[in-house]
């Protein structure tokens, strides 16, 4: 999740386990953890820290007179106050989705605001609804006690702080319930519209048109201060209104691609789309195990040793490009890639599991196994060969 300007924040989710720590995005550094997450801030975060010590410079100038290059210093001060309550909205997201059972890798904090790395997919709409829901209701909970804070703090610096944490805040709140991913509001509006249709690509994608409407609105922005508030757009205006647009539109764009993706993603059965594999021995030569295979009309050949286990699988490119006149004289098993364990599959997978388990160990065939885990009896179960360039062409038809 994402806000349209600095103090913001973002949420992004990996629907792929990670093993082992996770490594550190580059341009970042770690400077704590919270909920067991560390805390990250990315380098450019030092630029919308200075740019606001620039900004406020002159107001706090105004209320302590004097100070000379320390007004510069003071409103440094002031942007990691900002930021701060921008990490307790980002940690909010993370104690919900914490409770809920989803591991959080990290917090960013960057020049739009944060970020929240949540390592799984929500799977039921009231989760997306409460997870992303806390965070404007955080930052709209810390605008509220700075605002009554502004009552009793006496004028002066402190004050200022203090005005300047209720306005943003309240502000960050407010805009981030604005109905379009990437906002946090985009995030209610899926939750919303996936409980009423029990369809969660359609909640995303509602949500994207969301949140690319909220990105015209942004871009049109400085063109209606003067009509609206007789106040004349300055070139910063325009430059922050493309900056934040341009970042709406990219995430509800990307938000409605992947929800367009993962909508036919289950259409994708290992089963459906096995060759049928003849099993061969390791010293056979290519060239009889070539011929058995067409007198079989199998699309995929296996090796396997002397017990019958399977040990390998014939790679096609490989096959291929061994000239015809020496395929009498080389092994099977020269063309063969070892099974490793992430090579064997289940028959079953389908959808965003068969596409996790392909991604998790890269190659061009795959072994499928009937109802057998990689630590059982693998002499059994063999169903077929899956190809990725099967699973590729059956994903672009949107076949099954």
């Amino acid at each position: 999740m994402a806000d349209p300007e600095p103090p913001g924040d973002g949420r992004a989710t990996d629907r792929s386990p990670r093993p082992g720590p996770a490594r550190r995005p580059p341009g970042t550094f770690k400077v704590g953890t919270i909920a067991g997450a560390d805390v990250l801030v990315s380098s450019s975060w030092f630029i919308v820290a200075a740019l606001i010590a620039v900004v406020i410079a002159p107001r706090v100038e105004q209320v302590e007179p004097g100070l000379g290059a320390l007004k510069y210093v003071a409103g440094l001060a002031f942007a990691v106050v900002l930021y701060l309550s921008v990490l307790l909205h980002e940690a909010s997201h993370a104690v919900m989705a914490q409770r809920y059972g989803f591991p959080i890798s990290s917090i960013t904090l960057h020049f739009l605001g944060g970020m929240t790395a949540i390592e799984a997919e929500t799977t039921k709409p009231k989760q997306e609804f409460a997870i992303a829901v806390v965070g404007p209701l955080t930052s709209l909970a810390v605008g509220a006690a700075a605002f009554g804070l502004w009552f009793v703090v006496p004028d002066g610096l402190l004050l200022l702080a203090v005005e300047g944490l209720a306005v943003a805040n309240l502000l960050v709140g407010v805009l981030n319930l604005v109905p379009g991913l990437p906002l946090d509001g985009g995030r209610v509006l899926k939750a919303a519209v996936w409980g009423a249709t029990k369809d969660q690509h359609r909640g995303t994608i509602a949500a994207g048109w969301g949140g690319r409407i909220t990105a015209v609105l942004v871009l049109l922005w400085p063109l209606a201060l003067e009509p609206l508030l007789g106040v004349e757009a300055e070139l910063l205006d325009f430059l922050l209104a493309f900056v934040v647009g341009l970042f709406l539109w990219t995430g509800a764009t990307a938000a409605i691609t992947s929800a367009r993706v993962r909508r036919r993603l289950p259409h994708l059965v290992a089963r459906d789309l096995a060759r049928r594999t003849l099993a061969v021995s390791e010293d056979l030569p290519l060239a009889e195990a070539v011929r058995r295979a067409q007198d079989a009309q199998a699309g995929s050949l296996v090796t396997v040793a002397a017990d019958g286990t399977p040990v390998g699988l014939v790679n096609e490119a490989a096959l291929l490009a061994t000239p015809e006149d020496r395929r009498p004289w080389v092994a099977t098993s020269t063309v063969a890639r070892t099974l490793e364990p992430g090579l064997r599959i289940p028959a079953g997978l389908a959808g965003e599991e068969l596409v996790r388990a392909i991604s998790r160990t890269p190659a061009t065939e795959y072994l499928l196994v009937e109802g057998q885990g990689e630590g059982q009896d693998q002499r059994q179960g063999v169903y077929g060969v899956l190809v990725t360039a099967d699973v590729d062409r059956a994903f672009r038809e949107g076949r099954h």
